[in-house]
């Protein structure tokens, strides 16, 4: 699978000083450098070389100011990475190809560049803000079957924890989650359920949802305090 790919080319782009997370706005890993503006870095897997990565790396480009493909090499060297019109194809579309071997070791056959204007910067917008609201990394790129760990699925997450441990008000939680308010009369998921005006309970589909993606939080006195609320983002 894909997934397989991850980690050795996640390693990759951190040893070249990116923070990488995964499955973030469609793309199979994204990696932000430090600094304001970050350079957002993307990069395609599949398990080999064909023109769906290309077509699926052309499309990133307008959200990346760096676009990586990267697959399975094969190990008798049949592979597209052989075939010198597809590298040629990378070099003019400016796409930076990766080699992976089955023994997880990581090559650069061409380098990325960026000749292409970058046209939609709300999408990399868009990109660049879930990369950085999104807790730690926990989706592994490739994959396609499971429900992404978006950010906002952390925070709704975070809100029904909460409320299992007793706190019932958006404003209690507003220190851990702070558009908590929002995500509970959104009810995206069916996870809360409204009892009386600024009051919540938890249903049967939210104690589910802690069974499958446990939360640890702690209820303190902080956590009553009011924060002021991040821009709503979509699921």
């Amino acid at each position: 699978m894909e997934t397989s790919l991850y980690q050795p080319v996640k390693g990759f782009l951190e040893g070249a000083g990116y923070v990488v997370k995964g499955e973030i706005g469609g793309c199979d890993l994204v990696g932000l450098s430090e600094g304001e503006p970050p350079v957002v870095v993307v990069c395609e897997l599949k398990l080999s070389f064909n023109l769906e990565l290309i077509l699926q790396a052309v499309d990133r480009a307008a959200m990346s100011d760096e676009v990586w493909i990267a697959a399975r090499v094969s190990a008798k060297g049949r592979g597209r990475e052989a075939d010198k019109r597809y590298r040629d194809l990378c070099r003019r579309l400016g796409i930076g190809m990766i080699g992976v071997s089955d023994a997880g070791e990581v090559s650069v056959i061409v380098n990325s560049v960026s000749p292409m204007p970058r046209t939609n910067p709300k999408r990399r917008s868009r990109l660049v803000r879930e990369h950085q609201r999104r807790r730690g990394d926990p989706a592994v790129g490739g994959g396609s079957r499971a429900p992404i760990m978006t950010a906002y699925r952390q925070r709704a997450l975070i809100c029904a924890a909460a409320l299992q441990q007793g706190l019932v008000r958006p404003r209690d939680m507003k220190a851990m989650a702070p558009d908590a308010g929002k995500i509970l009369l959104g009810n995206v998921y069916g996870w809360f359920e409204r009892r009386e005006k600024g009051v919540y309970a938890l249903t049967a589909a939210g104690e589910a949802a802690l069974l499958r993606w446990p939360q640890a939080i702690g209820v303190t006195a902080e956590s009553a305090a009011v924060s002021s609320p991040s821009p709503a983002e979509r699921p």
